[in-house]
């Protein structure tokens, strides 16, 4: 269930009040402890006992050992499974609290209050948790459903630009792969700022949770909403391995790109549709510099992506905006095309 938070968080405080866990343990990152944790703090009213579980910001910290630590410090303080955990932060924090709530002692509840755009369109929703290994992306994970979704679209306004950016692709994803009037209407937005942005989250939510309510397990529709990911995580891979770390948008809105193009050469799209709809990507994003990676390389890393069934990568591509296959397998000679054909767009 999501609930938009109104500025005294009085649901969140009926929330534990109805529900009276043993203990709560807030999850955050250094961002978040530092912009939003007070906020949320001043506004709880609860006699239960509470602890916070801060770790570094990053990508780079989504991994075995950070998950080993916080295991560690719940087992510390004698955790119960009566416990809640409430992971008050974006992505990273969504991805590595749930994991964690999952995981110990088989499993015990946490909430979601995404911080960021990308937390609050994308990571937080769909019981999805996950932790890196090495380069590769949510490789290790659970399907745990948070026991309920706070969204305060107050937190937006301490996101940094790229942090918005970076979440606004996956609305624009949303629009794509199910929703023409939501694309429209993204991508009528001149300047991407937390007022302009904040009318249009609550309708990408709704996009994202209809799709996981039908496929909870990912066994069909759900795939969609991987568009943009296949090559989007490669890169994100690849950027991270040669340590140069970036927004999972921007790697997603290249992935859209890539993919876009893709359907075109698989005789999906139309050539004058697949231009307009990577037109409208690129006026949001800077062309990432892939030129350093080689096409096989990629391609290498594609296919350990958690779809792929038989050594074959699956892909989820477009046929009109508004409108995607899932399962579709393209042509080695196309996909390394498509890769292609975004290095030569600068």
């Amino acid at each position: 269930m999501i609930t938009l938070l109104d500025p005294d968080f009085s649901a969140l405080n009926q929330y534990i009040k109805n529900t009276r866990p043993s203990r709560l343990f807030f999850v955050t990152d250094g961002n978040t402890h530092e912009n939003c944790l007070p906020v949320t703090l001043a506004n709880l009213e609860t006699g239960i006992p509470y602890e916070i579980l801060e770790i570094e910001a990053g990508e780079e910290m989504k991994n075995i050992e950070t998950a080993t630590q916080l295991w560690e410090i719940l087992a510390e303080y004698e955790t119960d499974r009566k416990a809640l955990i409430i992971n008050l932060g974006g992505g990273v924090i969504s991805d590595m609290g749930g994991f964690v709530a999952s995981t110990y002692k088989r499993g015990i509840a946490f909430v979601n209050m995404p911080t960021s755009l990308l937390g609050m369109c994308d990571a937080s929703i769909g019981g999805k948790t996950g932790i890196d290994l090495k380069f590769l992306k949510n490789i290790v994970g659970t399907f745990a459903l948070p026991k309920h979704i706070f969204v305060f679209p107050g937190f937006l306004q301490t996101l940094p630009f790229k942090e918005l950016r970076s979440g606004f692709a996956e609305m624009l994803k949303h629009g794509l792969i199910a929703d023409a009037g939501h694309w429209k209407n993204l991508t009528a937005i001149e300047t991407l700022t937390a007022e302009s942005i904040a009318p249009h989250i609550e309708t990408s939510m709704k996009i994202k949770q209809k799709v996981v309510d039908e496929d909870f397990r990912e066994q069909n529709i759900r795939k969609i909403l991987n568009f943009g990911h296949t090559i989007g995580h490669a890169v994100e891979s690849l950027c991270l391995q040669a340590g140069n770390l970036i927004p999972h948008g921007e790697a997603v809105a290249a992935g859209m790109i890539c993919e876009t193009h893709l359907a075109f050469l698989e005789g999906l799209l139309s050539e004058k549709n697949a231009q307009n709809i990577i037109t409208a990507i690129r006026r949001y994003y800077p062309d990432l510099d892939l030129l350093s990676f080689q096409n096989e390389e990629i391609l290498r890393l594609m296919l350990n992506d958690k779809k792929n069934e038989d050594g074959k990568i699956n892909f989820s591509l477009i046929d009109g905006i508004g409108s995607c296959r899932y399962d579709y397998r393209c042509s080695r000679e196309n996909i390394l095309q498509s890769i292609s054909f975004y290095k030569n767009l600068n």
